[in-house]
């Protein structure tokens, strides 16, 4: 496990060792047969729901670009973060102990890369990436606005962006839109199995994260460390929806131990849930359950009022809408 003061970025299945790309070959393709024709657009914007393989996407466009005429040595180059013809613009640490991730790429961050487009290239073409472009402020933003607007000779810049809402229109405007879908739970599974995951995951663990990830191997990555996708199986599982099957899953929520992100996913899941079996089923106890259940883990979060006891309710609504289902 990575100490605290390291980057939490630096491990064995960060985007840029990916060798395989699962998924996404439209966009792929989209932008391969752009560049193979000779002009390509500068400004690439790859939007879609978080976890799904946009950065990977991207690394691996990046790869396509710059090895050429050795893709071997490239990949491990970009892997060690040392190919100097890209520029990852991404959060850096901050220099108070222990090290955390700055809450945003700053505009002295941004200069870094407006710098390194500066620069000659030492083969062709130049890679900005950014990622992700939600967490550029409004001084930062409006920065690579101008690198966007009045981009140097072979620059591609490719912005990875999770919540294309937050970003300037005068940015989004001027790139070429990459829409990514999630993938297939078999998909997810696949990028799972070819991940260096230590310490070891059983096989079964991946099926189960998979199926439960909506399409974003991110996501699955989450699940697999948390208390929440555990819980979820046991609500799914259960055979008689009663008081008592409620309390145990809640306990895992409560205690010294409990951490706020698995209230969280546990909560995202039972709230997907509930809205497709609603869906499924037209069900308008279901719907009704829904908006309380949602009320009550904004509230929690809120206020930081008892987890452990929202969860128990949040179950129990979920059991009494099923009734009348």
């Amino acid at each position: 496990m990575a100490d605290e003061n390291e980057d939490p970025r630096e491990v064995a299945w960060h985007p840029r060792h990916t060798q395989q790309l699962v998924g996404h070959a439209e966009a792929a393709n989209t932008f391969t047969k752009a560049f193979n024709n000779g002009r390509p657009h500068h400004a690439w914007l790859m939007t879609g729901p978080k976890g799904i393989g946009k950065a990977t996407l991207a690394y691996h466009l990046a790869g396509h670009v710059l090895g050429q005429n050795d893709p071997v040595r490239t990949a491990r180059w970009i892997a060690a973060r040392s190919h100097p013809d890209i520029f990852v613009l991404e959060r850096k640490l901050g220099e108070t102990k222990p090290r955390k991730l700055k809450a945003e790429i700053s505009i002295d961050d941004a200069r870094e890369l407006l710098e390194f487009f500066s620069h000659t290239s030492s083969g062709g073409w130049r890679i900005g990436l950014v990622d992700a472009a939600d967490d550029l402020n409004t001084e930062s933003a409006n920065a690579l606005l101008k690198l966007v607007e009045e981009p140097p000779p072979k620059c591609l810049i490719f912005l990875v962006c999770n919540l294309p809402g937050r970003l300037l229109r005068t940015i989004k405007s001027r790139c070429t839109r990459l829409t990514l879908d999630p993938l297939q739970a078999d998909e997810t599974l696949l990028v799972l199995k070819g991940l260096a995951l230590e310490p070891k995951v059983m096989f079964e663990d991946l099926q189960v994260v998979s199926s439960l990830a909506e399409g974003s191997p991110g996501r699955a990555l989450s699940l697999l460390k948390s208390e929440a996708a555990k819980a979820f199986e046991e609500f799914l599982a259960l055979a008689v929806h009663g008081p008592g099957k409620a309390l145990a899953i809640s306990n895992r929520f409560g205690g010294k131990g409990a951490v706020p992100d698995d209230f969280n996913i546990f909560g995202d899941l039972l709230l997907n849930w509930t809205a497709t079996r609603a869906a499924e089923t037209s069900s308008l106890s279901l719907s009704k359950a829904y908006s309380k259940i949602s009320e009550k883990i904004r509230v929690a979060n809120a206020f930081n009022t008892d987890r452990k006891q929202a969860i128990m309710d949040a179950v129990k609504l979920v059991q009494e809408a099923l009734k009348v289902a």
